[in-house]
């Protein structure tokens, strides 16, 4: 039965997918400019723009564009970058990784901090740690990434300077520490151009994990330093999210009957809270856990602009000054099929969390 739902659910996201496909793709055409001259600079002339367009086949009807970019796409090709004249999937495994990295440790600086300010402001209500939390959560949700991920490089990278509290402004790695990929450490013989060469590497890119992997404790502390700043900028509003979430769903289960008669039978305050109510408040927060998470690969753009990381965030705001269109189209698709495998996940991670709901 759960393999029905899930395939059901496979075939009813497909046309949703194509929307997405037809709607990205009209928009990235309809950019200001043209591709030739953002490209080679504005003082190309028409006879060069005419070549670069008919190169690139561009120049070909929009609707006869589409048919051919849905054909590559079938075949799980991306199309060729305009800018760097290299396969888009090539460029996205190189980026993917440090924006994965990135927005998964967003993520969970999100739920280490939201969750507890939750539960603590559900229990404390009405008190001044309940305000103060909400107000800190209202403040969270308001502050644009920009801004706040200028401040923290400010305050850590400047104003911390020379002490114990300073954190490197940029980058992902410091110079000259050793991030050899663990299948080289580990003397794995990969076949070139294989399945498995390209998912290690994929692995390996990301460096907490790859230092995990290596227990290459040096380069795991480097990678976590340099990952601090982003990580608290990109996870600030999902914080507050999450935390006001938890907050809500705790509220309203404690004023349920089994609360109340687990109380009266004399249960102990922790066991209440984190077996009986948490427990029955994680539905919504699932939710917003598996938005947020889409959100943050989406919204990793900014970030890491600010803080110089080289991902897809960073390369996809390259790519729509330059007018890259395969970038943008494959960064969205990918995007789209991330928040259709998390909101497929969310569903089905319902029926274990709740008992009582059935897949129908």
């Amino acid at each position: 039965m759960m393999l029905q739902y899930i395939i059901r659910r496979v075939l009813a996201s497909i046309p949703t997918l194509i929307g997405i496909l037809i709607v990205t793709f009209a928009l990235a055409r309809l950019i200001p400019g043209d591709p030739c001259r953002a490209m080679l600079g504005e003082k190309a002339t028409q006879a060069t723009c005419d070549r670069f367009m008919r190169e690139k086949g561009l120049d070909k009807p929009i609707l006869e564009q589409f048919v051919i970019y849905m054909g590559e796409i079938a075949r799980g090709d991306f199309g060729t970058s305009l800018r760097f004249s290299q396969p888009v999937t090539r460029i996205l495994a190189e980026r993917m990784p440090t924006t994965v990295e990135l927005s998964f440790s967003a993520l969970f600086i999100s739920l280490i901090v939201g969750i507890p300010l939750g539960i603590l402001s559900a229990v404390r209500h009405n008190s001044w740690v309940d305000v103060v939390t909400m107000v800190w959560a209202n403040i969270g949700v308001s502050m644009p990434v920009f801004w706040l991920g200028l401040m923290l490089a400010y305050v850590f990278s400047i104003f911390f300077k020379d002490t114990l509290l300073w954190l490197p402004p940029s980058g992902r790695l410091t110079a000259g520490i050793a991030d050899d990929p663990f299948y080289e450490v580990w003397q794995l013989n990969l076949a070139k151009d294989s399945f498995a060469l390209a998912f290690s590497d994929f692995i390996s890119r990301m460096n907490i994990l790859n230092a995990l992997l290596t227990a290459n404790w040096k380069l795991l502390v480097d990678a976590i330093r340099h990952l601090i700043l982003p990580a608290v900028a990109l996870g600030t509003i999902p914080m507050a999210l999450v935390a006001r979430m938890t907050r809500s769903a705790m509220l309203e289960v404690l004023g349920q009957d089994y609360i109340r008669t687990a109380r009266a039978k004399g249960a102990r305050r922790p066991a209440v809270i984190f077996k009986h109510a948490f427990r029955n408040a994680q539905l919504p927060l699932v939710t917003v856990i598996g938005l947020s998470l889409g959100s943050l690969l989406g919204g990793a753009v900014l970030t890491e602009t600010i803080f110089g990381l080289s991902g897809v965030g960073r390369i996809l705001y390259d790519a729509i000054t330059a007018r890259d269109y395969a970038i943008i189209q494959a960064f969205t698709v990918v995007i789209a099929v991330f928040f259709v495998i998390l909101n497929l996940i969310v569903d089905i991670s319902y029926a274990y969390i709740d008992p009582r709901i059935r897949l129908n």
